[in-house]
């Protein structure tokens, strides 16, 4: 019977990259494999149609082969023998067949879990960089057994099981498949009498006090990695990692973004109008802005080097400051006729208010418009 057209038997495009000839692969061998259906001679033939299709559009000489000359070309270079990467996929779809990690055992003890601490964080703290200690709840090794989870005096034996390798091998079918060992879980140690402070496990639960030191610049979702300071693993395994993730505070004044920092500056009227000196805060002391006079409420002033310095290197940004008229409030009966003699003397002079007369002149053009 004539064979079947690769691409077809896969249902990909003979345009279809590696990893989706791969997931194609992987789909077809979780619904037919063998093992699945055991009583089903079709599923049989369908994994190894689909099997053979693998092992050749995965090696990159053999599919070009194919794709030139079809199944005669293989026939005459001894096509099917094992593509490149079938091992891999093979890993992968094992794992979920038969609930194990795809034949890559472990050797010796776990390692421990890795652990986050979130870090909440003044902005000046973030800006200028701090030392600052944690205390953070995990597991350590067991003191009275050195964490090795057997009771002291006595020593984890090697496994029967695996033989002390970590890793067996099952047969499923016709394939071999190795995976970690079920009971000593890839240590290759076994405890016949085990810690009574840890139950075996060879680790204990407790709350270590850290020194972590916070570079300057640093910023929210920005993390720092401490080795070996999480959580210790059983039966005497290595450390995991601590994640120490950063949190910056909303601050009163300042808005981060990125390495400049903005903030809003109230004013007065007259200041608006007449111009004059203000002093404005930064994250190193005051400074004295300039205002022209005559500066509208919205008028952006940079100050050029008063922001951040990156964590990871660059220029040092800018503060930027926005300043806004604040209308005056609670006024006496003096100070309302004082404003009121003010605003008759502007009535009809328009040189004192030109981006009110450019928007009412916009406004009547507009009306203008719809009625005409």
């Amino acid at each position: 019977m004539a064979k079947r057209d690769y691409y077809e038997v896969l249902g990909v495009d003979s345009s279809a990259a590696a990893p989706e000839i791969k997931k194609a692969f992987r789909r077809i061998a979780m619904k037919f494999h063998p093992d699945r259906n055991p009583d089903d001679k079709n599923a049989d033939e369908k994994f190894k149609e689909a099997q053979e299709a693998y092992e050749i559009l995965s090696d990159v000489e053999k599919k070009s082969t194919y794709d030139r000359f079809g199944h005669a070309g293989l026939d005459q270079n001894g096509g099917g023998q094992g593509g490149a990467g079938f091992s891999d996929v093979f890993g992968d779809v094992f794992g979920d067949i038969f609930g194990g990690g795809g034949g890559r055992g472990r050797s010796g003890p776990a390692r421990g879990s890795d652990l986050r601490y979130d870090l909440q964080l003044d902005l000046e703290h973030a800006v200028k960089g701090k030392t600052v200690q944690i205390e953070v709840p995990t597991m350590t090794h067991c003191d009275p057994c050195g964490g090795s989870g057997a009771r002291k005096g006595t020593s984890p034996v090697t496994c029967d099981t695996c033989g002390g390798v970590g890793q067996v091998r099952m047969s499923q079918g016709f394939f071999s498949v190795q995976q970690a060992c079920p009971t000593c879980r890839g240590s290759g140690k076994k405890i016949s009498n085990p810690c009574g402070t840890c139950h075996g496990q060879g680790v204990k639960e407790e709350r270590k006090t850290l020194s972590v030191k916070i570079p300057a610049g640093v910023d929210t979702g920005d993390r720092i990695r401490l080795s070996g300071k999480g959580e210790a693993g059983p039966q005497g395994g290595p450390a995991g990692d601590l994640y120490v993730e950063m949190h910056v505070r909303e601050h009163d004044i300042f808005v981060r973004d990125g390495s400049n920092l903005h903030c809003e500056v109230p004013i007065s009227f007259s200041q608006a109008a007449l111009g004059g000196d203000l002093e404005v805060p930064t994250l190193s002391g005051k400074v004295k802005l300039k205002i022209p006079a005559e500066t509208q409420s919205g008028k952006l002033f940079r100050l050029r080097g008063k922001g951040v310095a990156p964590v990871r290197g660059g220029a040092q940004g800018d503060l930027l400051c926005r300043v806004v008229v604040e209308t005056p409030v609670n006024l006496s009966a003096e100070q309302r006729a004082l404003l009121e003699g003010f605003d008759q003397s502007l009535a009809g002079a328009s040189k004192h208010s030109p981006r009110s007369n450019n928007w009412f002149d916009g406004v009547k053009k507009f009306f203008d418009n719809l009625t005409s």
